[in-house]
């Protein structure tokens, strides 16, 4: 499952992302915020996604810098959040640091931009190299 999350100036980039989502055949959650409103707050948005992602699933957050939502998401264990920039960061990030959710900057990220990023975390797969494993384990240890 794909969850997706986005404050009011993720929101019309998450929106067209859930149509392309649905053309490609992904199924997916929408977590919020359900209509634009630019006094909602991002960390609300990041906790419904975080707090859903499980082994196998994936979460996708759109704020404007992606920053605070990707502060947010990575408090919680086992959400690994990156902040995507480029589709080959995101393909890197995925295959060594086995990320599950995808944090936006839509500010700066068109749909065009935002599309190739998105298929490289869900069609990436992790290379399970030791080297990254152990590093993982080693976040996974951090309280």
């Amino acid at each position: 499952m794909i969850y997706l999350g986005a404050d009011h100036r993720g929101y019309d980039l998450k929106e067209k992302v859930k149509r392309w989502l649905r053309n490609k055949g992904w199924e997916y959650t929408d977590l919020g915020n359900e209509k634009l409103d630019a006094e909602d707050d991002y960390p609300d948005f990041a906790v419904k996604v975080a707090k859903k992602i499980k082994k196998g699933d994936f979460g996708i957050l759109f704020c404007g810098s992606g920053v605070g939502m990707d502060v947010t998401a990575n408090r919680f264990k086992n959400v690994r959040c990156g902040l995507g920039f480029t589709p080959q960061q995101i393909r890197i990030a995925k295959r060594d640091d086995n990320i599950n959710c995808l944090s936006l900057p839509t500010d700066y990220t068109t749909e065009e931009e935002a599309r190739p990023m998105i298929e490289m975390m869900l069609e990436t797969n992790f290379s399970e190299t030791e080297k990254y494993v152990r590093r993982l384990a080693k976040i996974d240890k951090i309280k």
